[in-house]
């Protein structure tokens, strides 16, 4: 039983990055903004904290470093909202997602990520 409310409440999934992949993601069912300033992720984050709704939030880079402290809260707390990042798609080769380096603490170090 879900402790944040009611099971059938579906979770949102949600795409805030760059206009180019913009299109791709909204063709598979999310949300989409393209190009979205950090007042437009705060703004959303504050909906979706006031409201307890669930949500699944793919960032684009520029969102997934700015400094935003409800994104760091959000981040920090995990729960009913998941967020993770793609790569730049200029530099897609270069990409590790920050739970590369926690999996490589569980695994003792010798996990090696490749791009295959």
């Amino acid at each position: 039983m879900d402790p944040h409310g009611d099971e059938s409440t579906p979770t949102r999934m949600l795409f805030m990055g760059e206009a180019a992949v913009t299109e791709g993601f909204r063709l598979i069912g999310f949300e989409t903004w393209a190009d979205p300033t950090q007042r437009i992720l705060d703004e959303l984050l504050e909906t979706l904290l006031d409201n307890r709704q669930k949500a699944f939030i793919i960032l684009g880079p520029a969102l997934a470093g700015c400094d935003s402290p409800l994104l760091k809260r959000v981040r920090a707390e995990g729960g009913h909202i998941v967020v993770t990042q793609i790569p730049s798609l200029a530099s897609a080769d270069n990409f590790q997602c920050e739970i590369d380096d926690r999996l490589q603490l569980l695994l003792g170090g010798a996990a090696q990520f490749s791009q295959e």
